[in-house]
């Protein structure tokens, strides 16, 4: 794994010898151990370590970029070399910014030694586990488990230097057995805080209630949003959550700043001081991350801004950099009578836009559906499809389950949201 003196050595050679007005120059190291399995047996290891180096450079406004993965000086002089022809062939860039300055950086710390020592022998421990439970049942079990350690490092023309060093470690598993499929996944940033027996506790409850899926018509209908389908869906408000196409017109947010534009029961932040997250120190280019409120009780108070949009209209570059949407106390069990009827879904794919400037989404659900009624669920249904506005749907929720960890950089809620618009039915 590359050090940070190696790191800044590099960046000293790009200094003393780039003769650009302008550069930013980054390198990523990363040390990766991943385990793949399938049909109850491992079928792969791939452990190594990788190096990406980046030097975007740039004459006045003319800019060039060239990447590499070497850090002697043959490799960087030919990397300075050939950014510096492209950007004197290139025409002049109408957004282009200047680099970053030196900036004062947070205090974060996204390195946990348990997930940096974990073993592949742990990691296989682990996997025979899983699959013993799934042969207990009859069924095949197939997968990933990845660590990660990776480094960070930027530093521009300008006088910005910043270093960062984190984990990650994932697992990802399905079981199936004949037409019966499901999934959980999980990652963290301190493997000493990852359960694999509550993972295990999960997937056997979503599989267990999933035999002999029968079709339930379509329509609109109370649904039980569990926290994997609530990230994945949240992903695209963060796509369109975009100050610039905002103000363009393209998203349903344009003019809404410092609006009721959700319901009263969303807010979404990003936190520097969750020590179960991943915060990054820098962003944008060199940015100092910061604590985020994104939308706090349905009020939209900042959306992303890249440095030229920011610089253009005198707003603050901001991006998330990780997730938490703020829950309640309420159970699974409690939603399910709150209403007469209704679903719970574990999970959604095929996510696409239908309209983006109303907002609309269509997507399927997966992973098992499971119809309830009278506060018990009555049995596992096919799949859907749906049409829904994020926002709109925002002021249907009725109540929040507690905000639980669903990856290294997100913490959401399972969420009980009214009138769901289920629009299809699948056979499968």
């Amino acid at each position: 794994m590359i050090s940070t003196k190696e790191m800044q050595k590099a960046a000293e050679f790009i200094r003393q010898n780039c003769t650009a007005t302008d550069f930013n120059f980054s390198i990523n190291g990363s040390e990766e151990l991943l385990t793949r399995f399938a049909q109850n047996g491992i079928t792969q290891h791939i452990s190594g370590n990788k190096l990406n180096v980046n030097l975007n450079v740039a004459f006045e406004n003319k800019t060039g970029e060239a990447s590499g993965n070497i850090l002697d000086e043959d490799a960087l002089k030919y990397l300075i070399q050939t950014a510096e022809s492209m950007a004197e062939l290139n025409q002049p860039d109408p957004e282009f910014v200047a680099s970053e300055p030196a900036h004062d950086l947070p205090e974060v710390d996204n390195y946990a030694k348990h997930t940096a020592d974990l073993s592949v022998e742990k990691i296989v421990d682990d996997i025979l586990t899983c699959v013993k439970n799934a042969e207990s049942k009859d069924a095949k079990l197939s997968g990933i488990s990845e660590k990660n350690i990776n480094n960070t490092f930027l530093a521009t023309k300008n006088g910005f230097e910043g270093f960062d060093n984190s984990t990650s470690f994932s697992h990802s598993m399905t079981m199936k057995r004949e037409g019966v499929e499901t999934k959980v996944s999980k990652s963290v940033k301190d493997y000493a805080t990852f359960n694999m027996p509550k993972l295990i506790e999960r997937l056997n409850s979503q599989f267990d209630s999933l035999n002999n899926p029968v079709q339930l018509e379509k329509g609109k209908i109370p649904v039980i949003l569990r926290p994997a389908a609530v990230l994945n869906w949240l992903f695209y408000l963060i796509w369109t959550f975009d100050r610039r196409t905002a103000d363009e017109g393209h998203t349903p947010f344009t003019d809404q700043i410092g609006k009721q534009f959700f319901g009263k029961n969303f807010t979404f932040r990003s936190r520097l001081d969750d020590p179960d997250l991943e915060a990054n120190k820098f962003l944008n280019g060199g940015i100092p991350a910061e604590n985020i409120d994104w939308i706090v009780n349905g009020v939209i108070k900042n959306m992303s801004a890249d440095r030229y949009y920011a610089k253009q209209k005198n707003l603050k570059a901001l991006q998330p950099y990780n997730i938490i949407v703020d829950g309640g106390n309420v159970t699974e069990t409690e939603m399910m009578k709150k209403v007469k009827r209704g679903v719970i879904v574990n999970n959604f794919w095929y996510i696409r836009p239908t309209d983006r400037k109303t907002g609309e989404w269509t997507g399927l659900t997966r992973d098992g559906v499971l119809y309830f009624e009278d506060g018990k669920i009555q049995k596992s249904v096919t799949n859907f499809r749906w049409n829904e506005i994020l926002h709109d749907a925002t002021k249907r929720i009725l109540s929040m389950g507690p905000t639980v960890q669903q990856e290294y950089y997100a913490k959401v809620p399972t969420l009980l949201i009214d009138d769901f618009n289920f629009v299809d039915v699948t056979t499968f």
